[in-house]
């Protein structure tokens, strides 16, 4: 048995996040612990909300609160939401928490000793409207790399270019407005990654099964231009973890705190602390110290790819310079943006759903299928009404739900609400217990190669042999004049519906939940034997028919919601 470690992306707590948000990590990072704990796999499945920085402060500001506050609100909305998703994390944690900042500090001291941390005497931003210096998040202006008017001083956001504050055109405090700025002289501490860019670059180039999403920002990171840069760790802001030599305080550093950057990532373990500290867990050091018995750990990441660069290459800066025994990330799965119907998703102006109006309108597993059927791997996908509807009513209504309706309405009405007895298995149930057989293997490598879109185009040409098996072999003209050989039809066909449900699970929970109940299943393991998991339901074995498993969405209910989640125009 393998040990699984899982992290997604943690979210900023500036707001509620879109559906490309929830695609890009926390979804197929469930989808992949859903999985392996199906397989009988041990599984820690972590994430946490990303609370310090800038967002929070702008976000709090806005709000009119105080950011603890703020940030502790907007902590309980999106678990609630995460819960109404039914993503499966052992922890949703906060990087606000005393065992992140505790540790923290800690990489920071090890940092230090290593030789690897730097202070750096440089030119900042200063507003004197403002009175403050302004980290880069707190200037914009137009990127200088393609003209972009509204970058952040840390990065574009339209063409992903890392910026320092100084670089954008006509720079203007975010707090403000002010375009009265000037550089001062302050004191920063720096990560000297240049100094393992061998080091990374060679565990980069090792990593031959990657993505090459993943790869190729890290590479590009590390070798464009002047290749891996230096970077700053601390910023001039009142909320964070405060800077300190692990325990002790840090002489010049007064007042200032971590950059989110460095804290977040660590976070990931921090989280496993909480974890164990909420009496959730034991012994979380086995999940992630080396010495400690995190070798037969497998971690894997799940992420949008601007985060990349820094679980590539500044996140693995901080475990490897550290010198102590932390685990490394084995697999990053990466994806590139779902996009809205033609644009972006914008808060700002309304346009595209978001995760609570998703809620609101259609239950958990119709967004689940929808976006990891259509998961952005290999380039940018879209979102559309018209796709959604489609997508939704022939695979989940059609595909899946009209199966399980029409069996077990079908055997109700001809036998009863048991399992038939009577008839033999002949060609036609061995041809298709084969062909589930070699369906169920494939379906298996895939997710394990955590294929999203492969995975669900196998799973559901699974359930499609279930409906093509009842098409040919028509268990209802069958009865009229062979009902014991009806009866073994509906027999198999029957037994298909916990094996569909326990399959399903990764992708459709809910559902899956649903059909277990309705055919009475309690303990349905994996389909390591897929022969003997159609044996399952024996004859006599008695269920019931289930509620509509999946209702259609109707062409006005469609346009309804294109013309509500539609925001305003330029």
């Amino acid at each position: 048995m393998t040990r699984h470690l899982i992290t997604s992306a943690i979210p900023y707590i500036n707001g509620i996040k879109h559906l490309g948000n929830l695609v890009g990590s926390q979804l197929p990072a469930d989808l992949y612990a859903r999985y392996q704990r199906g397989r009988g796999q041990d599984v820690l499945f972590l994430c946490a909300t990303d609370e310090h920085g800038t967002p929070a402060e702008l976000a709090a500001a806005k709000a009119g609160k105080p950011v603890e506050e703020y940030c502790a609100e907007m902590y309980a909305v999106q678990a609630r939401i995460a819960e109404g998703f039914g993503l499966s994390f052992d922890h949703f944690g906060r990087s606000s928490s005393p065992q992140n900042r505790k540790l923290t500090q800690h990489f920071a001291g090890a940092l230090a000793d290593q030789g690897l941390i730097e202070e750096v005497s440089q030119r900042q931003i200063y507003s004197p409207t403002d009175g403050r210096f302004l980290p880069d998040r707190y200037v914009e202006g137009t990127c200088p790399n393609c003209g972009f008017e509204d970058a952040r001083g840390d990065q574009c956001d339209n063409c992903t270019k890392q910026l320092d504050p100084e670089d954008l055109i006509n720079p203007r405090s975010t707090i403000s407005g002010a375009t009265d700025l000037e550089m001062r002289e302050t004191k920063h501490l720096f990560l000297r990654q240049s100094k393992l860019k061998d080091e990374l670059d060679d565990w980069i180039n090792s990593k031959t099964d990657w993505p090459v999403l993943t790869t190729s920002i890290a590479k590009k990171w590390l070798h464009d231009g002047d290749g891996l840069q230096d970077r700053g760790i601390t910023r001039d802001l009142s909320w964070g973890v405060p800077v300190k030599r692990g325990d002790q305080d840090w002489p010049g550093m007064e007042g200032k705190v971590f950059y989110v950057w460095f804290d977040a990532p660590i976070e990931y373990i921090a989280c496993a602390q909480e974890w164990v500290d909420e009496g959730k867990g034991s012994d979380w050091e086995s999940w992630w110290r080396t010495d400690k018995g995190a070798d037969d750990v497998r971690y894997t990441q799940f992420m949008g790819k601007d985060n990349v660069p820094f679980h590539t290459l500044s996140f693995p800066a901080t475990i490897k310079g550290s010198g102590e025994p932390w685990k490394l990330v084995d697999y990053i799965k990466s994806f590139n943006y779902l996009n809205y119907d033609g644009g972006q998703f914008s808060t700002s102006r309304g346009r595209g759903v978001f995760m609570d109006q998703a809620l609101e309108i259609l239950p958990a597993d119709y967004w689940r299928w929808w976006l990891l059927s259509h998961a952005p791997e290999t380039s940018d996908a879209e979102f559309t009404w018209e796709n959604f509807q489609a997508s939704v009513n022939k695979d989940l209504a059609d595909v899946l739900g009209n199966f399980v309706s029409r069996i077990t309405k079908f055997c109700r009405s001809k036998f009863s609400e048991a399992v038939p007895e009577a008839g033999d298995y002949g060609e036609a149930e061995q041809a298709l217990i084969e062909d589930i057989t070699a369906r169920v293997a494939r379906y298996e490598t895939l997710m394990e190669a955590m294929e999203v879109r492969k995975s669900a185009a196998e799973l559901r040409g699974i359930w499609a042999a279930g409906n093509e098996y009842l098409q040919a072999q028509a268990p209802w003209t069958t009865f009229k004049t062979d009902p014991d050989r009806a009866a073994a039809q509906v027999r198999l066909a029957l037994n298909l519906i916990p094996l569909y449900a326990v399959l399903s699970a990764p992708f459709i929970p809910a559902a899956s939940a649903s059909m277990l109940e309705a055919m009475k299943v309690e303990d349905m393991p994996w389909p390591d034997d897929v022969p003997a998991a159609l044996g399952k339901l024996a004859p006599g074995h008695a269920f019931e028919v289930p509620e509509v498993l999946f209702a259609k969405i109707s062409d006005e209910d469609r346009e309804n919601w294109s013309e509500r989640f539609a925001g305003k125009r330029d």
